[in-house]
């Protein structure tokens, strides 16, 4: 939540917790300190002053322009995802919408980015300190490394949305598009495959 403001200056106006609940304050949005005293003081969102206690349900299915599910897998459904009325779903969790889910949000016109490009910058980040430890000791700095970062995400978001623009088909399946192409081709490459 932290992040989405200050890098984007977007309005959070939802979040939920582990705890199976959540809280929504659509005028004014969310302010972290005090979520975050909340959440240390009573062990959940739930019962913030200024905010309407929710389900994780209908966090799911509120009024906002990109729905960040960042935590379990399976929450959006076939059951659920007709309600989904964000036009941007932007997955941090892992497999946080079922195949069903997918379909029908494709079919509703909801961008939906598939967890494993958006999941993918620790591993990217990862392989960036693998890079520089195998260069003798060349560090780069963390600027330099949120450049790098910021490229090699742009890019294949990028790549992502021209596949399934291509294609006309969904960014998951857009996605493994690519991702099957790059391995028959590295296989082509080392002479493995014919």
């Amino acid at each position: 939540m932290k992040l989405v403001r200050e890098m984007f200056g977007s309005k959070v106006v939802a979040v939920s917790d582990t705890r199976g609940g959540g809280v929504y304050s659509p005028k004014g949005g969310l302010d972290y300190a005090k979520l975050m005293e909340q959440k240390k003081k009573a062990g959940t969102v739930q019962g913030l002053a200024g905010t309407e206690d929710i389900t994780n349900e209908e966090l799911l299915e509120s009024e906002v322009d990109v729905l960040i599910p960042a935590a379990i897998e399976n929450q959006i459904t076939a059951k659920n995802a007709s309600k989904v009325k964000a036009k941007i779903v932007l997955e941090l969790a892992n497999g946080p919408t079922t195949p069903e889910a997918d379909e029908i949000l494709y079919r509703n016109k909801v961008l939906l980015l598939p967890d494993f490009l958006s999941n993918a910058g620790g591993v990217t980040v990862s392989y960036f300190e693998w890079v520089q430890n195998q260069t003798g000791g060349e560090y780069w700095t963390e600027n330099e490394v949120y450049e790098k970062l910021d490229r090699k995400m742009t890019k294949s978001t990028h790549d992502v949305l021209d596949t399934a623009n291509k294609y006309n088909v969904d960014p998951r399946t857009a996605a493994y598009i690519i991702s099957v192409k790059r391995v028959a081709d590295a296989m082509k490459a080392r002479g493995g495959w014919y």
